[in-house]
């Protein structure tokens, strides 16, 4: 297990819109699909490219500098050139604000 650590308000993220949070040392991209929110690494596995920076299909997040798609529920990597998973953070709502655990 890991340390639950409050990010952001829970309505700064939009969906479509993901939102960039540095945590501890993380560099975690906030995600919303409907009323669920997701945590992946904000960096993309195959080049050094801030996914928040990229377009948000449905669970999809296609990667601004290549085109890589991940899955933002499980960090899977969907299409060439992404080959590697990405991180993944579980999320949770507590009073308005969204909390992840990182890991220790």
């Amino acid at each position: 297990m890991g340390r639950w650590v409050k990010v952001a308000a829970a309505d700064t993220v939009a969906e479509g819109a993901p939102r960039a949070v540095a945590v501890d040392g993380w560099e975690v991209a906030l995600w919303r699909v409907g009323d669920a929110f997701y945590a992946t690494d904000d960096l993309c596995s195959h080049a050094e490219a801030s996914l928040s920076e990229g377009e948000q299909v449905g669970y999809r997040i296609i990667c601004p500098r290549h085109g890589g798609q991940f899955d933002m529920r499980t960090g899977q990597a969907l299409r060439f050139p992404a080959a590697a998973p990405i991180a993944t953070f579980p999320v949770r709502v507590q009073d308005g604000a969204l909390w992840i655990e990182l890991p220790e």
